[in-house]
């Protein structure tokens, strides 16, 4: 059997060889340190989480969103420990069809979401999103911090002023708690069906300066 160049080198000569790999593996490994995390990758990354009728629609929505980077849909704001669909679809477990979502807020603003939730569905209408009636397709807003809060009341008091809403906004506003996530052929279910239900677009509205 040869042996390896390597193997035959003298003792001195391999002392060397495993000192420089060191080395360049040291100085790679700082590099990566200074560095960072990759382009694009954004430092800390929000969670917003909304209630806007048929949760399929939601998500169609709101995933193309430049600064949307992730979307889940499921189930929030009632009573109910470990909802299914048909928990909620019977309005007997208080919750509303809903979708958390994370974004890149040094992309879009929380702010800038909002404005777009309340151009693509109807906040007037109590209780129902078009055919779709019950109190799981509520408008709603759950707020993760007092900011989040804060921006959703005045945004709401700037929307009612301007009078693009020809109604009162009846969207409830309150604190994020337990998300369920819904059933896995819930999730992204217009991608898997395209064409499928969708009674959500983006309204030509304008809340002012």
């Amino acid at each position: 059997m040869k042996i390896p160049a390597v193997l035959s080198a003298p003792l001195p000569r391999l002392a060397l060889i495993g000192l420089t790999v060191m080395t360049v593996l040291g100085a790679t490994a700082q590099a990566a340190e200074r560095s960072g995390p990759p382009a694009g990758t954004p430092a800390r990354a929000e969670v917003a989480t909304l209630a806007a009728g048929c949760f399929w629609g939601t998500e169609e929505f709101f995933r193309k969103v430049p600064g949307v980077l992730e979307t889940r849909v499921g189930y929030t704001g009632g009573h109910l420990a470990n909802p299914t669909y048909e928990d909620t679809s019977a309005g007997t477990s208080g919750h509303a069809e809903s979708l958390v979502l994370k974004f890149d807020p040094t992309r879009v603003s929380y702010a800038e979401l909002l404005t777009l939730f309340f151009k693509m569905h109807d906040p007037t209408t109590a209780n129902r999103q078009g055919n779709d009636v019950g109190s799981q397709y509520r408008s709603a807003i759950f707020f993760h911090d007092e900011k989040q809060k804060q921006v959703a009341v005045e945004l709401m008091r700037k929307i009612e002023k301007s009078g693009a809403w020809r109604a009162k906004l009846t969207t409830e506003v309150a604190p994020a708690g337990v998300f369920y996530p819904a059933e896995e052929y819930h999730q992204h279910y217009l991608i898997k069906h395209p064409g499928g239900y969708d009674n959500h677009y983006l309204r030509k509205l304008s809340f002012g300066p």
